[in-house]
């Protein structure tokens, strides 16, 4: 823990408690969301407005549940 000066000065003795440096804090620090195992294409679809309105009122997540009900749909022979 840093004092109240706010300045941490590493005695050099344990090495969990040295400060990382810039380099490591770089790789340290990681944005975004992570990489999924099995990822998506993005495309434009064009869909009637009623269509959209009813699927975005059924809340988060209603993209991955129409492209779950269209993987079901292909898979049974029904598309």
């Amino acid at each position: 823990m840093a004092p109240d000066s706010g300045d941490f000065v590493w005695d050099g003795e344990n090495e969990d408690e040295r400060p990382l440096s810039k380099e490591e804090m770089k790789t340290a620090i990681k944005r975004g969301r992570p990489k999924a195992k099995i990822t998506k294409d993005s495309i434009t679809i064009r869909l009637s407005h009623d269509t959209v309105t009813y699927l975005r009122s059924t809340g988060k997540g209603w993209q991955t549940r129409l492209d779950n009900k269209l993987h079901e749909l292909i898979h049974n022979g029904e598309i």
